[in-house]
């Protein structure tokens, strides 16, 4: 009944307000590049190396205690959190989260050996990493003994650790899967339309990865290799939105030979509406329902997608299809019929 009710014709005048939109975009992307250099983004250990445990709260304890016997251990920049584990059987659980030395030290003679015979320092190094972790939970085990069986007063739910080095080649090969990503779209629509309609849709990206980026250091939500998954998503995303309306765009131009350029736009901006309307809201139905159901593991991602989203709705009809009107899109003589044609061939 709701998809009967939406309009099928409207005649809004998107062009009218691209200065706006353009000003708008500006204004965000200027604050997103002063912002990350001076608040920076909040690396999950994916990026910036070191461990996460997640364990399930044992009772009477507290954030406060965790700490306390992490920093007993002389582990560094320990942030202990409270959240709550997905799953049929919900438990509130702490998530444990510490940076490793940089250049870990071995104290007995058996593990020295050991690093010895490894030539490759980041497994060397992972292996101390692994160590340490260990460290951890063993000495939890001592504080608050976990039990058995059905009895368990708590149980570890997950257990990761990254070195330095590894940490900083992941975040390298992030980088590189987005710029190619860019390119290859680049690539396609500079094949499939034209270098007009390949300019404005990658600046449409950069726009939508730029804020989407801005948004993570301002609200300081961890940024790991699950936020470059949703990056590579929202370009997906945002390219398919802009396809689509690209495709009518050109599809007008056939049609209509002496209307002005904005108008060809926004009558392909208007025939695509619904559509884009629709696959934006039943697509933000479900992330939302991640964001607020999938626990803590899922919520960054859930949240970058839903940003996406928007801002890639956003984008496609404010960013890249507004810009076919500055980057000398060039119309087809010989493929396009005047109004007076197409009604006389019909």
């Amino acid at each position: 009944m709701l998809i009967q009710r939406l309009p099928t014709e409207t005649k809004i005048n998107f062009m009218a307000a691209r200065y706006v939109a353009f000003t708008i975009s500006a204004i965000a992307i200027l604050a997103t590049v002063i912002l990350i250099p001076m608040r920076g983004l909040n690396f999950g250990i994916d990026f910036a190396g070191g461990l996460l445990l997640e364990i399930t709260q044992p009772e009477g304890v507290d954030e406060q205690d965790l700490r306390d016997l992490a920093s007993g251990l002389n582990i560094e920049e320990v942030q202990v959190t409270k959240a709550t584990s997905t799953g049929a059987v919900r438990h509130e659980t702490f998530v444990i989260r510490a940076s490793l030395p940089e250049d870990p030290v071995v104290d007995s003679a058996a593990e020295t050996e050991t690093v010895e015979a490894v030539t490759d320092g980041d497994e060397a190094g992972a292996i101390v990493d692994m160590d340490q972790t260990q460290l951890l939970i063993e000495a939890i085990e001592a504080a608050y003994p976990p039990g058995e069986g059905e009895d368990k007063a708590w149980e570890i739910l997950r257990r990761e650790t990254v070195g330095p080095k590894v940490s900083s080649q992941l975040f390298q090969k992030g980088i590189i899967a987005l710029g190619v990503s860019l390119f290859f779209m680049l690539s396609y629509i500079w094949f499939r339309f034209q270098v007009a309609y390949s300019v404005g849709a990658v600046l449409a990206l950069f726009h939508d990865v730029i804020l989407t980026i801005g948004v993570f250091s301002l609200l300081q939500i961890t940024f790991d290799l699950t936020t470059i998954a949703a990056l590579l998503t929202i370009i997906g995303y945002s390219m398919n939105d802009t396809v689509v309306v690209y495709d009518r765009v050109r599809e007008e131009l056939r049609k209509y030979k002496k209307m002005k350029l904005s108008d060809v736009i926004n009558l392909a901006l208007n025939k695509t509406l619904t559509r884009t309307t629709l696959t934006s809201g039943t697509t933000l139905l479900a992330l939302i329902s991640i964001y607020v159901l999938g626990g803590e593991v899922l919520r960054g991602f859930s949240f970058a997608l839903i940003w996406g989203v928007v801002v890639g709705t956003y984008s496609s009809i404010f960013v890249a299809s507004a810009l076919l009107l500055h980057t000398n899109l060039r119309r087809d003589p010989d493929k396009v019929k005047t109004a007076e044609e197409q009604f006389a061939s019909s």
